[in-house]
């Protein structure tokens, strides 16, 4: 079963002798518990406009409630995977409180993707700058085309990429962020990949390919097992040594306790095919 749900966009619209017909600004596809995110503002290079970060931000909440959830893919369509935020919208509000709230609804989007309970794998091509960059940054899996190229430019009009420096930071080493960040240039798919930003880089032609194995080999794990994993890797990163070692070696008690990892243990110790219950 496939549920296609569209988030219009409230700036666009194609006039039809029938009425105007609004165009979706986000397209949320759910397929036997994949959900793909579909940046849909292709003449804006996918920028995170108001309402594309209201639709991001409603999306992710239901799936964090949706626990026959598996894993999502966040795409862009068009040209880019994201060119970051809405400049043209931004430069027209001109108070400080509209800035605030529009960053703190960003971060929020950000958190809300590592918050998930399941991976979320970021498909890019194009161009991935600033607060798409961060979109990257902030995927726990992320697949690029070759031809795809980072920048966190915010540096080149003026603005420093402070939110994105957050999550940027948490990916690549300090002195490969800094540079970007105080430099704002681009990098390439080759140079994301030994930064660490990304974890595999194909050829243009194959990332449908790319993306349909890696969410093939995740949903070939034990659902449970995968989210026990997500939500330990998250927190014991921000933890000390001694209580991260506590917190994973409970994680793993209450993982092992679990039916289909019990089954899965003993069909490895008895030398058979587990007969797993995700599996049925």
């Amino acid at each position: 079963m496939t549920e296609i749900k569209t988030i219009p966009d409230k700036g666009r619209s194609m006039p039809l002798t029938s009425g105007p017909i609004i165009e979706p600004i986000l397209r949320v596809t759910t397929r036997e518990g994949v959900t793909t995110l579909h940046l849909n503002r292709p003449k804006k290079f996918n920028a995170l406009s108001d309402d594309l970060l209201s639709a991001l931000q409603d999306a992710l909440d239901a799936i964090g409630t949706d626990t026959a959830a598996r894993c999502v893919v966040i795409s862009g369509e068009g040209k880019a995977f994201c060119a970051g935020h809405d400049l043209a919208e931004m430069s027209a509000r001109a108070a400080i409180d509209y800035h605030r709230d529009l960053f703190a609804r960003c971060s929020n989007v950000m958190q809300s993707i590592v918050n998930l309970p399941v991976p979320v794998i970021a498909k890019v091509h194009g161009i991935a700058t600033a607060a798409g960059c961060q979109l990257v940054a902030s995927c726990d899996l992320a697949i690029a085309a070759h031809t795809a190229r980072f920048a966190v430019s915010g540096v080149n009009l003026g603005l420093f990429c402070s939110t994105p420096a957050v999550a940027l930071s948490r990916n690549i080493s300090t002195k490969k962020a800094f540079e970007m960040l105080v430099t704002g240039e681009f990098i390439s798919a080759e140079q994301a990949i030994t930064y660490g930003l990304v974890n595999q880089v194909v050829p243009d032609a194959d990332l449908d390919a790319a993306i349909a194995a890696k969410v093939a080999s995740i949903l070939s794990k034990d659902p449970v097992a995968i989210r026990y994993g997500k939500s330990l890797f998250q927190k014991q990163r921000q933890l000390p040594l001694p209580e991260a070692y506590a917190l994973a070696s409970e994680v793993m008690a209450q993982n092992i306790m679990e039916p289909d990892t019990i089954e899965g243990i003993d069909a490895f110790l008895q030398k058979r095919h587990a007969d797993l219950s995700f599996k049925r």
